[in-house]
């Protein structure tokens, strides 16, 4: 048995480490302190699972500063919304996020795929394969208690990932800001979290609200250890008052109390 404190794993047998983000929604506080966090971890790869900016936060900065990164990212259903507001009008959210954006910005939207493999044995998307607004690792309904929402039973995400088949070795997803993991045979899927927005409230497939019960910022390091993959979930502390105040700032106090609370 190893001494108290001392890992179990032998550095030297994780041959890769990535880092996981998604749902930043404009939040460039709680991004840079992810930034920080996973940097001082020694990740490879970053990867972005999308909705990268809908909000009333600092959309036109939370892209500039993601451009200068780049890193491999896939468009989430608020990337679409949002570019959907050049012919309609949007949510509150999208719109306040469109009308903040360059040309130059929407067009590097634009080009964001719905899927990426970005390395072998590895495939990310922003909700379903089929789908950029259903849950993967979530179910909506009358029977998921009083929050209306519930983790996904194992037949119901094979069910899900059948578009995907053959399964690679890591499924990365996002959407639902709720930080999770499941191991189906011998698929890691994983979804960080949201580094932007702890809590929310929907009514796609049925009235529901989505709370992490604190405001920290989350994202997810996944290794691969002998050829299989392992997962840490991570909360980081930000200023997240900060954020709160620029929410109230542009009429949002419903995104306020989700920033500061982590509860819908």
């Amino acid at each position: 048995m190893p001494a108290p404190g001392k890992s179990r794993v032998n550095p030297a047998d994780c041959d890769l480490r990535l880092a996981v983000v998604s749902d930043i929604h404009g939040n460039l506080p709680a991004l840079r302190a992810v930034a920080d966090d996973l940097a001082r971890r020694g990740c490879d790869l970053v990867l972005d699972c999308g909705d990268l900016l809908s909000g009333p936060l600092w959309p036109a900065e939370t892209l500039a500063w993601l451009r200068q990164r780049d890193w491999p990212t896939v468009a989430g259903n608020h990337e679409r919304q949002l570019l959907a507001c050049e012919s309609r009008p949007g949510d509150r959210a999208d719109m306040l996020a469109w009308q903040a954006l360059s040309a130059d910005a929407l067009q590097w939207l634009r080009a964001l795929p719905l899927q990426l493999r970005p390395l072998p044995g590895v495939l990310m998307f922003h909700g379903r394969p089929d789908s950029d607004v259903e849950y993967l690792l979530e179910s909506v309904g009358a029977d998921a208690g009083s929050l209306g929402a519930r983790m996904a039973d194992e037949p119901s995400v094979r069910e899900r990932l059948r578009a995907a088949a053959p399964l690679p070795q890591l499924v990365l997803c996002g959407h639902s800001h709720q930080p999770r993991a499941l191991r189906v045979d011998d698929t890691l899927i994983v979804n960080p979290g949201s580094v932007g927005l702890p809590a929310f409230d929907d009514d796609h497939g049925g009235y529901h609200r989505i709370e992490n019960g604190s405001p920290h910022a989350r994202y997810a390091v996944c290794e691969r250890l002998r050829g299989r993959w392992n997962v840490a979930l991570m909360a980081v502390d930000y200023a997240w008052e900060d954020s709160a105040r620029q929410a109230e700032s542009a009429g949002m106090p419903d995104w306020a109390r989700w920033l500061r609370s982590g509860r819908a």
